[in-house]
């Protein structure tokens, strides 16, 4: 299978890229497929050998261990935002505009795509949601910090907070609104899903549609002085 683009990383993630081979590449789809079934807790190297017909070595040529690999798919997710982002909004100039595609591109990032076949990014994007804080709520934080494990998130905030200022420059909280968009649109599909008591968004209707008009509701209440 081809592969249409490869999404740059933080290179103290891993110890060999694994987009670069079709093992590494076996082991980035199922470790997502993986997780998405049992959680990051009960996954293991182990589990995940059995699944990809290899040995638990092999992959720990790939990663140091399941917290890194963790960190590695969920910059991804971050990555990718970042990517659909910049095509979609190439050659927009219109602040507002932009705004707009910024808003459908995070939230449409997690319908699959089949540029990247070894991502499943609805799986992926389940995984964000269920175990993606837990990849900086840790003692670590600040170590992994220093190394850049985070850099990709705080690109895209600033990518986002960057066109909000564009949009109103008075804006005092352009990095909050920026962070607050992602969440916002990750938690809420989660909850139309799951516990839907906790949101105003249905899956009964188109709930891409309508994450959009709710992220752009906040966005206009919020930025129109």
């Amino acid at each position: 299978m081809s592969v249409a683009i490869k999404i740059a990383l933080n290179e103290g993630l891993y110890i060999k890229d694994p987009q670069d081979s079709e093992l590494g590449r076996n082991i980035i789809e199922h470790s997502i497929d993986l997780i998405d079934e049992l959680g990051i807790e009960a996954f293991t190297f182990k589990k995940l050998s059995i699944r990809i017909n290899s040995t638990e070595a092999s992959i720990y040529r790939y990663f140091l261990n399941k917290h890194l690999l963790l960190l590695y798919l969920v910059n991804w997710y971050w990555e990718w935002v970042q990517y659909l982002i910049q095509i979609n909004s190439r050659n927009v100039t219109d602040s507002k505009e932009r705004l707009k595609i910024i808003i459908r591109s995070i939230v449409s990032a997690s319908r699959e795509n089949p540029m990247v076949g070894y991502v499943n990014e609805s799986k992926l994007q389940k995984i964000v949601i269920s175990d993606g804080m837990k990849v900086y709520h840790t003692k670590d934080v600040d170590d992994e910090n220093s190394k850049g494990f985070f850099r990709s998130y705080k690109n895209l905030a600033l990518t986002i907070s960057q066109v909000i200022s564009d949009v109103n420059p008075n804006f005092k909280y352009p990095y909050a609104l920026a962070t607050n968009l992602f969440e916002m649109a990750n938690n809420h599909l989660f909850f139309a899903h799951h516990l839907p008591k906790l949101t105003d968004i249905s899956i009964q209707a188109n709930v891409y549609d309508e994450m959009i008009e709710m992220l752009e509701y906040y966005v206009d209440k919020l930025l129109t002085e």
